[in-house]
């Protein structure tokens, strides 16, 4: 079985380029045992988010990050396709409106943290402002490493009340991303995803992808990892954010209220 720890950030010498975006090592079998396994992974994370509930006292955030078209929409609508939607919750963080504008950029995340008991989903997240606004130039190195600083200390609170971090960084070719763009402006069904920024965005994948290494070194910590994920490969993604929520909440080793003992033996009549 893959592991892992290839694919964790864990130093400020890690290099993106060195992950391949078309590896498949979490696709093991032919591609119908691969279904099932997504399947029983699926089915087991209901399973896990169901004791999570129960107990009632920590809670569980996924944040996905990546480029236009790397997949964070199909992800969680193939991750989460047999988990009850009462126990997960997905925030989509677009352009900040003016009301969000008005106060600091973390302001908006904490506002959607998961709840006790809960899985929250973050289709891109806080990371947007140590991405976008230094590619454009809004910000200087200085207060970008004043936001690594102040990034690395929220998450620090929110994993010291109860909330485990799991974040993905959804990594793909340039080559895919064009493909990708193409099929929705030459598929009618997809055409309303495109949008002439996004081609405005791809003229700068250099510098995003320059940018993106130095974010996740910088905020790759013992309590929140980065993981890239190779996701040229939709599957192979799929597969493998899966099988490390499933990991993650395995080892958090719920423990459900205990049921009265006066229930034994009740004959409901």
């Amino acid at each position: 079985m893959a592991s892992f720890k290839k694919y964790r950030v864990g130093s400020s010498k890690f290099k993106l380029a060195a992950v391949d975006p078309a590896d498949q090592a979490f696709c093991e079998g032919a591609e119908g045992t691969q279904r099932e396994r997504l399947d029983a992974l699926a089915v087991e994370l209901d399973d896990l988010q169901n004791l999570l509930h129960a107990e009632g006292k920590r809670k569980l955030l996924l944040v996905l990050q990546g480029m236009d078209t790397s997949g964070k929409d199909g992800t969680i609508r193939w991750v989460f396709s047999r988990t009850s939607p009462l126990g997960v919750r997905v925030t989509a963080f677009k352009a900040p409106s003016e009301e969000e504008r008005a106060h600091d950029y973390l302001w908006r995340c904490h506002a959607v943290v998961p709840r006790n008991g809960e899985i929250m989903v973050w289709n891109r997240s806080h990371y947007e402002d140590v991405l976008v606004p230094v590619v454009e130039g809004w910000i200087d190195k200085a207060e970008t490493q004043r936001r690594y600083a102040q990034i690395n200390d929220f998450e620090r609170l929110l994993t010291e009340t109860g909330t485990v971090v799991v974040k993905c960084m959804l990594h793909i070719s340039k080559e895919v991303q064009r493909e990708r763009l193409q099929a929705r402006i030459d598929e009618p069904d997809k055409r309303w995803k495109f949008s002439m920024d996004d081609l405005k965005v791809r003229e700068k994948w250099d510098a995003y992808q320059q940018t993106y290494e130095k974010a996740l070194a910088a905020t790759s910590s013992k309590h929140a990892p980065w993981h890239v994920v190779p996701s040229d490969n939709k599957r192979h993604r799929n597969l493998m954010i899966a099988q490390l929520l499933v990991k993650t909440l395995r080892e958090m080793k719920f423990k459900p209220p205990v049921a009265d003992p006066a229930l034994k033996g009740l004959v409901v009549r």
